[in-house]
């Protein structure tokens, strides 16, 4: 009897510290970790929900920026956290694409990190050069096609959302072009505005004030529904290929054994930073729809599905980093 009472307490004991992290959550500053520069849209969607986060569990919220390596620096760092809750990545498509096409990433999105929310949904907007003859999808198609690897496409680089957007519509449209990679956004928007390169699939929030001004010329968006910002343009999927669909979304994950208490809180406390009004709206107005996921297993879901997709995208068109 006596050693099954001790066998119970130390069970208990086993027990007790998640528990009582889980209830305790949080008792100091939480750090979100962004593994890129400041000013891109990871960063600033991360510091919008970490001021809402701030003043929702009464707690610091610091963003601490961490770019190299293709985020692989910040990722790592996450990854190799205490699995407490108070180190989360703010990550992008990037965390799912790079274990597709990098020979040793060093990290699995689905067996080193839990899901905390989903933050944020950016189209894409298809631009090309104003001297290009075509206004819609399907007169770019047939130019294309008339010129095969003759059209050039720019990316701020490889494995990229704009380089992972370009592939999956070469593949739908059964397109050759030439891809064309940067070392960052500016660069390729630049290039593409003076006519270096033909075209590029951009994020609606640095693609519209060239639009405005007549740099660009917008042709189709990503999303299945319309852009708030470039209402006038078309969807790829209602310009005729059907199901397309390639958006940028952002959001956090803690690394993986963090409670499931923990988890809950804080992809509750996302939701609510999300819907704050006057944050929504300031996104809104850069092409920016701030979301949450239902649950951390549903934001996995999502991650895993996208890690499925974009794998295979890659499989296909031989995209692969050594």
């Amino acid at each position: 009897m006596k050693s099954k009472c001790l066998l119970t307490a130390a069970v208990l004991l086993a027990l007790m510290p998640a528990t009582l992290l889980a209830q305790g959550f949080p008792a100091k500053p939480v750090r979100i970790v962004v593994p890129f520069a400041p000013g891109g849209n990871v960063d600033l969607v991360a510091r919008g929900v970490a001021q809402q986060l701030s003043m929702s569990i009464r707690q610091q919220v610091i963003v601490d920026n961490r770019p190299g390596a293709s985020a692989l620096l910040g990722t790592h760092l996450v990854a190799k956290a205490a699995p407490d809750g108070y180190t989360l990545l703010a990550m992008a498509n990037t965390f799912a694409v790079v274990p597709s096409i990098l020979s040793n990433p060093g990290y699995d999105p689905l067996k080193d990190f839990a899901g905390v929310s989903q933050t944020c949904l950016v189209p894409q907007v298809l631009v090309v050069n104003p001297a290009l003859p075509v206004r819609t999808v399907k007169q770019l198609i047939a130019l294309a096609k008339a010129r095969p690897g003759e059209l050039s496409y720019a990316s701020a680089g490889m494995g990229g959302t704009g380089h992972m957007a370009a592939e999956l519509f070469s593949s739908h449209a059964g397109l050759k072009m030439l891809h064309v990679p940067y070392k960052g956004n500016a660069q390729a928007i630049v290039d593409v505005v003076s006519g270096q390169v033909t075209l590029m699939f951009d994020q609606v929030s640095t693609s519209t004030p060239h639009i405005k001004a007549g740099k660009l010329r917008g042709i189709a968006v990503t999303s299945l529904k319309r852009s708030p910002l470039l209402p006038e343009l078309p969807t790829i999927d209602e310009s005729g290929m059907r199901g397309f669909e390639d958006i940028t979304f952002n959001g956090l994950v803690a690394p993986a054994g963090t409670p499931r208490e923990v988890l809950v809180r804080l992809n509750a406390e996302v939701a609510k930073a999300v819907a704050a009004p006057e944050l929504h709206k300031r996104f809104i107005q850069l092409g920016v729809e701030l979301t949450a996921s239902a649950s951390p297993e549903a934001f996995m879901t999502y991650i895993q599905a996208e890690f499925v997709k974009k794998a295979k995208l890659a499989k296909e068109a031989g995209i692969k980093l050594e």
